[in-house]
């Protein structure tokens, strides 16, 4: 079972993190937030995801990865990341402290395995079945049991990921994810496409 530690910090900020979709401001990399990519690039995309949002794991799956080569890893677009939180929240709370535990080196690396794993997670329906799909990506990054479980207790990861969606909510008026941000403007929320993509980093390399 997920800790009844860790279900009660989904369920606090539960409240402020809610699922959906609607325009909001956005803040570029804060304190605490991953990115990839050059950081001097000419353009800054933000991406705000939860690791239980199906829209976010549609992105990731299908259209990222081609993004990531044409843009990210030619040092033309510097990406990061910020983390929220949608229903299942104790899923999305437990991937997201999973991923920070592993080390910076693969938190991107377990975030796309959850993602990949997302529909099995959700077709085992209870705390069980998502703690095993879990728990094999944390021994696949080179966790141990001991440490998967320490990880997804860590008091300190947990209100500093409060912390992190507290800010997305509070100041930058995310409601919804994925939303999609590019040099501080806000192109999207709910699915997008490469070609989206492309067009919006087009606009700001004018």
């Amino acid at each position: 079972m997920l800790s009844r530690r860790l279900l009660l910090a989904a369920a606090a900020v539960a409240g402020l993190a809610l699922a959906g979709c609607s325009k909001g401001g956005a803040s570029g990399p804060a304190e605490g937030d991953m990115s990839m990519g050059d950081p001097n690039a000419p353009v800054k995309m933000v991406e705000y995801a939860s690791m239980s949002c199906s829209h976010c794991a549609q992105f990731n799956n299908e259209v990222f990865p081609a993004f990531k080569t044409k843009y990210i890893d030619t040092g033309k677009v510097h990406y990061t990341l910020k983390e929220f939180l949608t229903p299942p929240e104790q899923v999305a709370t437990a991937g997201f402290l999973l991923a920070r535990c592993a080390g910076e080196d693969k938190y991107f690396s377990v975030v796309d395995a959850i993602f990949h794993n997302q529909a099995e997670m959700f077709q085992t329906g209870d705390a069980t079945g998502v703690r095993t799909v879990l728990l094999r990506i944390a021994q696949s990054a080179g966790l141990t049991e001991e440490q998967f479980n320490a990880c997804l207790t860590d008091e300190e990861e947990i209100k500093a990921l409060d912390a992190r969606v507290t800010r997305a909510v509070r100041e930058d008026k995310i409601t919804g994810t994925p939303t999609f941000v590019i040099n501080g403007k806000q192109i999207a929320s709910g699915e997008v496409t490469l070609a989206q993509l492309e067009a919006a980093v087009a606009e700001a390399q004018k």
